[in-house]
């Protein structure tokens, strides 16, 4: 399946970036490199089922780029493939402090949704959750 969004992965967990163009996806890859994540696509990702799990990957003619508004493509070694670990919609704006869980099915697969987050602190906290995941409350 050919998505429009971004991927990145830390540690082995990917996170799938998506919302309407111009919405920031790149932005937040960008970002999430800048702190140590891994580029795995950007604008257009593929995912498919390995072992029953999402996974994510560039297409061919994208992979190792990304776009930088302002700058232009960018190169980046990319990550060949990545298992998903989150989605992040960048379409919807949090209003929670402490927000309920929430999924997206991804090829019949519920992950963990998160909306974005009017802050400067959601890259670094969105990092922290591939490195560790969410604390059950």
């Amino acid at each position: 399946m050919r998505l429009h969004a971004s991927c990145v992965a830390v540690e082995g967990r990917g996170a799938l970036i998506r919302g309407a163009s111009g919405s920031g996806k790149s932005a937040l890859a960008l970002m999430l490199m800048a702190m140590g994540a891994r580029l795995v696509a950007d604008d257009q990702t593929l995912v498919s089922l390995a072992d029953g799990w999402p996974t994510a990957c560039a297409t061919p003619a994208l992979a190792g780029r990304i776009e930088a508004r302002g700058l232009g493509i960018l190169l980046a070694e990319p990550l060949a493939a990545v298992r998903l670990a989150a989605v992040v919609d960048l379409d919807r704006t949090e209003t929670e402090r402490l927000p309920p869980e929430r999924t997206a099915d991804i090829l019949g697969q519920p992950l963990p949704l998160f909306h974005k987050v009017e802050s400067p602190h959601f890259p670094a906290a969105l990092l922290q959750y591939l490195k560790g995941g969410k604390a059950l409350c």
